[in-house]
This record gives C-alpha cells, structure tokens and sequence, in this order.
C-alpha cells in the first residue's frame, strides 16, 4: 500500500519497521471542553487507518495520548473556580462516551500527560545534558532550535531571519514567532496549583514535550506512523520530531499522515458565525451518529470536506441504499423493503460474468484504500456494489438473477465496507405486508402519473413509521 508522508511531500511504499505489524501515535484531545467535529474527522481517520491495517492481517498497536494539563485546562479552571482535575476528569469522560457513538474503537493505550511527568523529566533532562536544551533565567526550559541541524525541514520554515535565542513560551503560535520553544514552565502563580516539584524545578511541562514522552514509552524511540490534524505540523509535530531525535539520536516517526480541515458550510468553524459543532450538538439535532461517521470518511483524508446539513442528509439516505442493499444479497435474506430474495444484474448483464464484475468492484475498494486511503474512490465501489443488490427492487427494472455464489460475494463485499469504515452492521427490518402492499399501490398510482393519489399513499406510509425512499434501482421501504 502506498501512504503520502508529510515529511517527504511523496507518496511512499509503506513498509512496517517489523514484518506484519505497525505502530502508531495519534495525537488525542486536551481535554478542556467537548470535541468538535473537526476534532473528529482527526480522530475518525486515525480510527480508519487502524482499520485497514487490521483488515489487511497487521497487529496493530495504536496510542492516543489525552492532554491533561496545559494552558488552556488552567484558563479554564481559573474562570470556573475548580480544579484543573474537575476540568479534565469530566471532559474526558465525555470523550470516551463520544467514541463510543462515533464506533471509533479505544485506542490500545490512552496515556494521560499527568501520569508521564517523570518519562517528560527524563527526556528533558537528556536534552540538557546534551546541551539541547537550556534553563532560562525564569526557571523555565526551552529547546534551543539552532542546537538541531534540520529544525523547520519538516514544516517548511524560513528561518533565516530568526534571532538565536529568542523564545516563545505559550503552547501555540506561528510559524512566524518560531523560536526556542519551552520543555518545562517554571510555575507562577497564575498556574495555581498545576505544578510538579521535580529535579528540574518546580513547574508543568510544555505541551510538545508530552507526545514525545509518552510515544516513545509504549511504541520506542522509532515507530511507523503518526497521525493528526493539518493544523499540529508546525509547531506540535516539527517539536516533537526535535525534542525525540534531539534525545535518542534515532528518527522518529517513519510515515507522517496528515487530515485536511474540515470547514462548515465553506468557511472554518467558528461560534460567533454559529457554524460550531460538537458531536453533541448534531446529536441534539437528531442526526445520526452512522450517517455522520460516514459523513466524515467521505472525502478523502487530504482534501478540505466541506460540512454542510444538506450533505449529511444526503449521505444519511446513501447510507440506507447501502443498508439495503447488504440485508437484501444476505443469504436467505428476509428482504427489508420490497425487494425479492433473488437479486438480479443491472443494465442486463449475464449471471455467468456477474461472479467477474463483483469481483472487480471489490478489488477497486480495496485498491483504492491501498492507495493512500482513498475513501472517495472505495465509496464509488460501494455504490457499483448497491446498484447490483438494488436491482432486484420488485418494483424497479427486472433483469438477470444473480447466482447464489454472486450474491454472498456481493454481501460479502459490503461487508467489507462496513468492517474499513467502521460503520456497524444494519439490522434487518421485517416490514409488514400491509405497508407494502400500500407501496405497491403507489407505484401503480406513479405509473399512472396520479401524483395525488401516490403522495397520500406516501403520507400514510409515514404515518405508521415507515418511509417510502425512491431510489435509481425503484422505491425502498425502511422503517423510520
């Protein structure tokens, strides 16, 4: 499978450092308010990854650190007059619930920065003794950027103009205030009681130094891949490469994979434009946490997605296609609309290459994802896959029957598609002969071009919780 690594700006091979297994860092949440969705497509993506190397037979390990201590846990317990501990025990309780409707597995390992102090110590104390490193007048230390030959390759600085020896204290800023960053932060008395008494004095430790800390305890100083957000190359990742290899002498993470960001009907998430959405928030909208998961996995992971309700509710009904079409090729399948146990070819093909396109179709997911993870393109297989299910529709266009071999490697094939995205399985519906008889009645009133009589029938259908979906292959009835 090729996958395009950041550092290179290429698409690369990849080869695992141990034959058949991977390891892999995700950068986590800081856990001082719900997650957005932005946030998730991050998350989502490092999900996939894990996915697909499990579906291809790798042993996968996955760490995802949770950012526990940091500015704006401190802000924001200050403001509220807690504990920075109240702030982040319950947010990231609330974190964990939101895996678990998004169907994003636990990580294998979810480190708390709080619980690393004494792997961050160690690390910076190399880096001091390595003359890496060095304590300001303060009490704080900063990571001395010239000492690293490289520092900015991977980010792309222009560094040229930068004074040696200027510093920049807080946990995020640009590329143009690029300067010797803080390790360790000296306490004072705006931090409270966030602090540690250490040998390197009292203080807390810098945001970048805790990923570099806690990926190399559970993966090693060198690991195959790291993932996050577009947005952490500069400066989380470009210091965390500089503080790892600065300390081990050994390269760190081998495959850089980088999501694009998500933006909210065309421009980026904001509150006061009140395009911001947690998952929360979508949820208190009635939005369906499968249909927003595949939402998310849309696009491929490095195009912007442009969020919009519209195309959620677009991609919800294409999920219902999709839901039809895997419980109608089950074997022995109780159809969950009005569609025959018998499925049949569209546009006419014979049952004897039927068996040659599915299996077609099904090496194109699967190459698609091989190819940097092209969920895009692995979408538009799945839909050839519907287009065959769906064809048998007792009221859409008739055509030749699948053999029963064709069928479960047509079921099958969907089911590979909700294994790599991580969509659980539908549950099949048995609708009741009444309601479609009414379907059928309908369809009747379409052919007669009585849009009247047809839209009743469709009102009264809604009526006793079920919906009539028209769809390419003919109309489909699902529970609503």
């Amino acid at each position: 499978m090729r996958l395009y690594n950041t550092a290179s700006r290429k698409l690369e091979e990849f080869k695992p450092l141990k034959e058949g297994k991977v390891a892999i860092y995700s950068c986590g949440p800081t856990v001082y308010d719900y997650a957005h969705i932005g946030n998730f497509r991050a998350f989502l993506f490092a999900d996939l990854v894990r996915r697909w190397f499990r579906f291809n037979k790798y042993q996968v390990t996955q760490v995802m650190n949770i950012t526990d201590v940091d500015d704006k846990i401190i802000k924001k317990a200050t403001a509220k007059g807690v504990t920075a501990q109240d702030i982040t025990k319950e947010y990231e309780q609330a974190f964990y619930d939101d895996l678990a409707t998004l169907n994003i597995e636990r990580f294998d390992v979810h480190p708390r920065a709080t619980e690393h102090i004494d792997e961050m110590v160690a690390m910076i104390q190399s880096l001091l003794d390595k003359g890496i490193a060095y304590k300001a007048d303060d009490g704080s230390i900063y990571y001395s950027v010239a000492k690293f030959p490289g520092y900015g390759t991977f980010a792309h600085l222009d560094l040229a103009g930068m004074q040696e020896g200027a510093r920049v204290k807080n946990d995020e800023y640009t590329k143009d205030a690029a300067h010797d960053f803080a390790l360790w932060k000296a306490w004072d008395a705006d931090d409270g009681e966030v602090y540690w008494e250490t040998p390197l004095g009292k203080g807390r430790p810098g945001w970048h130094i805790e990923c570099s800390a806690m990926s190399t305890k559970y993966l090693g100083s060198t690991f195959d891949i790291h993932t996050g957000g577009i947005d952490l190359v500069f400066p989380h990742h470009q210091n965390e490469i500089a503080q790892s290899e600065g300390a081990s002498g050994k390269p760190f993470a081998r495959y850089w994979l980088h999501n694009e960001h998500l933006l909210v009907e065309g421009k980026k998430m904001s509150k006061s434009l009140g395009n911001f959405f947690t998952l929360r928030d979508l949820l208190g909208k009635g939005v369906d946490p499968r249909a927003l998961r595949l939402t998310l996995l849309s696009a491929h992971y490095r195009q912007q997605l442009n969020f919009t309700m519209e195309g959620l509710d677009g991609w919800e009904r294409a999920l219902r296609r999709i839901d039809d079409a895997y419980l109608v090729s089950a074997p022995a399948a109780d159809a969950a609309g009005p569609i025959a146990d018998a499925i049949t070819v569209a546009d006419g093909a014979a049952p004897q290459g039927a068996d040659r396109a599915i299996d077609d179709i099904r090496s194109q997911f699967k190459d698609a994802l091989a190819d940097d993870l092209n969920t895009s393109v692995a979408l538009a297989a799945v839909f050839e896959m519907v287009k065959l299910a769906n064809a048998a529709a007792g009221m859409g266009p008739a055509g030749e029957t699948l053999l029963a071999a064709d069928k479960a490697a047509l079921h099958d094939g969907l089911a590979d598609f909700y294994a790599v995205f991580g969509i659980s399985l539908p549950e099949a519906v048995q609708i009741p002969q009444d309601i479609l008889d009414l379907a059928a009645q309908r369809e009747t009133h379409r052919a007669r071009k009585e849009w009247a009589q047809a839209d009743a029938i469709r009102q009264q259908v809604a009526e006793q919780g079920y919906r009539i979906d028209d769809t390419d292959a003919g109309p489909s009835v699902v529970r609503a």
